[in-house]
């Protein structure tokens, strides 16, 4: 990693969170030598047409990599425009071809382009990191699809699940959010060579005597990119692209805020059934030795709450962006479009590390079965009542009645009682024998097809992401 200087402001993005390889992406270095890739390439096209000459193109080419940020910023202070900078610094470097950069091009024919190209990169990587998650997923689902575990709604006790079908849950908003974002590449599209406002007039003027026009010039840049044009623009590439990754990247955190939000449940003592994995000398507080917070999951949580929050600007821009451009987005894309990219990067990293490792303590989830599991069974004994000649709206009161008095036992701290109330009950066993209600009382018969889907999901997995 590079050397920092923690005596001035840095982003936590700078160093705490996201991975190397997203900041690289993002960082300044990147982002001029991508300028200059997209200069490069305007070079080469209009070598092509006769613009250019072959001396001269060599030349830009030849510097293409001589970043020198120093150099930049120190014009910069001096003309206020740091396109113009990188243009002049590079131009010093280039003796024969530095007159012919950025020749006939508007800024943004340059720092769209190169954006959409950054765009790109930190998609692809976001997708093999989503992947890998997924992958770590479908081990932990292999692992506990037989694992029995009582179901929650409302954060209380339901019915028995098994917690390969509960992982199967997240796992699908995972590959749901892997295959929007696969969807949107298409959109994902440069401004083009267009220049000051969309017409291409400045390229059309360069080219007035030539036998190519602006279309060939536009086409060959974007191929050297490896990047589509949109069909038409203002003076940028549409801002609702920018909308359209937000939204694809703020599903993906909210996906990782549920997981991550109910482990933070279920790692809680009156739950204690998972916990994040935990290193010998992690510390858990500063005042409180004992402590075992999931503060990874508390991380994740926090870093995906920010991200949400870029919605509210990302929508702004195209709303706002008046007629063929104004310059009120252009600061704030240069925190929301990097920082949303590194946000989800170490949400994925954080989740990925916490999942691969989840600790499970069986013992406690057969302990909450068995306490809760009880009352989610009366459903079975329910239906059998009512085969046998039972009112289902009379048996669902007698056994709501008898459920209330079980759970006082049960919040005193003392056995669920509810099986030896029911076999007591007259108005119950007039249609099903005492001897007869325990059969209809094993929490882990009671999971419907929980296992079967949980194979199938799996099955799934592995023809379409595995």
């Amino acid at each position: 990693m590079t050397k920092l200087n923690f005596d001035t402001y840095l982003s936590p993005f700078s160093w705490r969170y996201g991975t190397d390889e997203m900041r690289q992406i993002w960082s300044e270095a990147n982002r001029r030598k991508t300028w200059r890739k997209v200069w490069a390439e305007l070079a080469k096209a209009q070598n092509k047409v006769g613009l250019v000459s072959k001396g001269e193109l060599d030349d830009i080419i030849k510097h293409q990599n001589d970043i020198d940020i120093e150099r930049a910023h120190k014009i910069e202070k001096e003309i206020y425009h740091d396109v113009m900078a990188e243009i002049k610094t590079y131009s010093e470097q280039c003796k024969i071809g530095g007159g012919k950069i950025h020749l006939g091009a508007t800024s943004t024919d340059i720092i769209d382009n190169a954006e959409i190209y950054q765009i790109k990169q930190a998609v692809s990587l976001t997708k093999k990191n989503l992947k890998e998650l997924i992958k770590s997923f479908s081990v932990q689902i292999k692992k506990n699809q037989n694992v029995v575990c009582m179901g929650y709604t409302h954060l209380q006790p339901a019915e028995p699940t098994t917690l390969g079908y509960r992982l199967a849950l997240y796992t699908q908003d995972l590959l749901w959010d892997l295959e929007f974002l696969e969807k949107i590449e298409p959109f994902i599209k440069g401004k083009g060579i267009k220049g000051a406002v969309g017409t291409a007039a400045s390229y059309e003027g360069l080219l007035s005597d030539k036998k190519f026009d602006s279309f060939y010039l536009e086409k060959e840049i974007m191929n050297g990119l490896d990047l589509d044009p949109v069909d038409v623009s203002g003076q940028t590439y549409p801002r609702k692209i920018d909308l359209i990754i937000i939204e694809t990247l703020a599903n993906i955190a909210a996906t990782l805020h549920k997981f991550n939000f109910d482990l933070r449940i279920m790692q809680s003592p009156n739950f204690g059934e998972w916990s994040e994995p935990r290193s010998a000398k992690r510390v858990g507080s500063s005042a409180m030795p004992f402590k075992k917070n999931p503060d990874k999951a508390e991380k994740v949580c926090s870093i995906c709450r920010l991200v949400a929050s870029y919605l509210n600007t990302a929508w702004s821009n195209p709303a706002m962006s008046l007629l063929e451009r104004t310059l009120d987005d252009s600061a704030n894309r240069r925190t929301f479009l990097p920082e949303g990219f590194l946000a989800i990067d170490e949400c994925i990293k954080t989740t990925n590390a916490i999942i691969k490792d989840l600790v499970i303590f069986e013992k406690v989830i057969d302990v909450n079965l068995q306490k809760y599991g009880i009352f989610s069974c009366t459903e079975s004994l329910m239906m059998e009542l009512v085969k046998k000649g039972a009112n289902r709206q009379e048996m669902h009161e007698v056994i709501r009645e008898n459920s209330m008095l079980a759970w006082e036992n049960v919040f005193l701290g003392k056995k669920n009682n509810l099986i030896e109330l029911l076999i007591k009950d007259k108005r119950v066993i007039k249609f099903i024998p005492a001897d007869k209600i325990k059969n209809y009382f094993n929490p882990k018969k009671h999971i419907g097809n929980a296992k079967e889907r949980t194979k199938r999901f799996l099955k799934k997995l592995n023809r379409t992401v595995l």
